[in-house]
């Protein structure tokens, strides 16, 4: 039961996240956006003639491919205002189509401008062009609490069921283990995410400073 219990808390946190924050597969989906990191970066690196604007979002394995995508579209650009629209509309997919197969997602190709992307994108978007995380962490935290509280006060109001009434005993069991599965995915999340960060840095090769 206790595998069962951890496995489906991961789910219920994976869902809570997801319904408070932001809808499914959004994270991964911003990418495929014409306003996306990986469209902006493809756009400058061709504005720039700098290829290596736009590698930094692929795996160096499919650094070749897009080498080669980037020099076939800086020359067929040239020929007129079409050609280069269709160049430049090329160039965007196949790095967008690279950059999910690299993070081992589907590519269903580009997104219009101006999506709906839930409040969770966007301010991340926006701390990472600013200074100040803490707008993001008001963001999480609100909706944790918001889902805590909610489910909190569902099995509070079914906790003094009258035992000869199975119907709502059983709706107080239901709420219960609701609580205590997201609760414990919250918490799981949190610790399992702190963990990799510690074996990341674990990983990581000292700095040695030497004397001149």
């Amino acid at each position: 039961m206790k595998k069962t219990f951890a496995t489906r808390g991961a789910g219920i946190l994976a869902a809570a996240i997801a319904g408070l924050v932001l809808l499914p597969g959004t994270a991964q989906a911003h990418c495929d956006g014409m306003d996306g990191p990986v469209v902006q970066a493809g756009r400058a690196a061709l504005e720039r003639g700098d290829a290596g604007l736009a590698l930094v979002w692929v795996q160096p394995k499919d650094e070749p491919e897009i080498r080669n995508a980037f020099a076939r579209t800086l020359a067929v650009r040239k020929l007129s205002p079409e050609a280069r629209e269709l160049a430049d509309r090329y160039f965007f997919e196949t790095l967008v189509r690279i950059h999910r197969e690299g993070e081992g997602a589907p590519y269903t190709g580009l997104k219009p401008a101006g999506r709906d992307l839930g409040p969770a994108i966007p301010a991340a978007d926006k701390a990472i062009a600013g200074s100040s995380v803490e707008p993001v962490l008001n963001l999480l935290k609100d909706s944790i609490q918001k889902g805590v509280r909610q489910r909190y006060m569902e099995v509070s109001h079914r906790r003094d069921f009258d035992p000869a009434d199975l119907q709502s005993g059983r709706a107080y069991v239901k709420a219960y283990v609701e609580f205590l599965h997201y609760v414990e995915g919250v918490y799981a999340a949190s610790a399992a995410s702190h963990a990799h960060e510690a074996v990341g840095h674990q990983g990581e090769q000292p700095i040695h400073h030497h004397e001149p």
